[in-house]
């Protein structure tokens, strides 16, 4: 089927964010940019894509936007965003929004599905100069505001994941993170909520090497699903991992994890010859019908695709969530 095929024409609020038929709007559509979310460090656009009477509100984050990092000095962060969400697709979790590797208004860039209401932008972005449009959209807060129903009415906010207590012991349904300072010479302990979504999460920053899991890249939606976002600092090949989800570490994975990676195993392992073959391979195809260790390559140096399944192999291998190595902080700042 061809992509314009797999598309369902119309308002595609009704499509799951990770969903393939999100995947091709977000390929194929018209980008329009309607606003910048100013609270990024990079620059953060918000727009629509519309194609064959289909249109979606997204997320672009334009490489020449990108503020360069000493320690990530290969590649781009955008490339590893939609590297995440390969690696996610893989997983059968759909935990990360369809992301796409794109051109756009402001050059070549990532492009993704907006989870959520999107913001009420009216400029459409043509005045606006290169990489700064005029009006600032509001940023993605963890949660969000409540979407709305089959019939338009409005859903109920989710459940909060992570909160801040007083005492040393969480309470039942919660996970100790670690102590916080909360001003006044008072410490207070961060907890998550002891959430199998959550826990999966956890396991796939730990395939990621996410370096900067922060609870604000948290959102749940009222319909039972959580996305997470913001992957730009993944895929080191040190170990990088810095996370609010420590609450699982050193415990044993659930079946349902090791099944995952196990999948995840078998695509990095297939048969794609040397890392530039399998990049030449994922062009050469629809990149939805690529393996993954093709995709993986077009996106990623040779090292850090290795990197992924020797994490990968490490983690089958343990059968247990991993343990903060002590060599880089565990816990990204600010958290939230």
């Amino acid at each position: 089927m061809s992509a314009p095929e797999r598309i369902p024409p119309g308002r595609m609020s009704g499509t799951a964010p990770a969903a393939e038929a999100t995947r091709e709007l977000l390929r194929q559509g018209t980008l329009t940019v309607r606003g910048q979310i100013t609270a990024a460090s990079n620059t953060v656009l918000f727009g629509t894509v519309e194609h064959a009477g289909s249109s979606l509100p997204c997320v672009y984050k334009p490489v020449a936007g990108e503020r360069p990092l000493w320690d990530f000095p290969d590649g781009n962060l955008a490339r590893r965003e939609v590297a995440a969400y390969e690696v996610s697709r893989a997983t059968g979790w759909d935990l990360i929004p369809a992301t796409v590797l794109r051109d756009g208004p402001y050059g070549p860039g990532m492009c993704q599905a907006w989870v959520g209401e999107p913001p009420d932008a009216d400029d459409d972005g043509e005045d606006a100069p290169s990489g700064e449009p005029a009006e600032a959209a509001p940023e993605r807060e963890p949660g969000g505001e409540p979407g709305r129903g089959p019939g338009g009415e409005p859903e109920e906010e989710p459940a909060p994941l992570l909160a801040l207590v007083d005492g040393e012991e969480p309470g039942e349904g919660w996970k100790a993170v670690g102590f916080a300072d909360v001003g006044g010479g008072r410490s207070a302990l961060l907890v998550h909520a002891d959430d199998p979504r959550l826990r999966r999460l956890a396991v796939l920053d730990a395939v990621l090497n996410n370096g900067d899991r922060k609870g604000g890249h948290l959102l749940p939606r009222p319909d039972g699903a959580l996305y997470a976002i913001d992957h730009g600092v993944t895929f080191h090949v040190d170990d990088k991992l810095r996370t609010l989800l420590w609450g699982w570490a050193g415990e044993e994975l659930t079946g349902e994890a090791v099944e995952a990676l196990r999948r995840l195993s078998t695509a990095l392992c297939a048969d794609a010859g040397g890392h530039a073959e399998a990049a030449e391979a994922a062009q050469a195809v629809d990149a939805a019908e690529a393996p993954l260790a093709a995709r993986l390559a077009e996106l990623l140096t040779e090292a850090e695709v290795q990197a992924v399944g020797k994490r990968v192999e490490a983690l089958l291998s343990s059968g247990r969530h991993p343990l903060p190595s002590g060599e880089w902080p565990a816990i990204p700042w600010p958290p939230v």
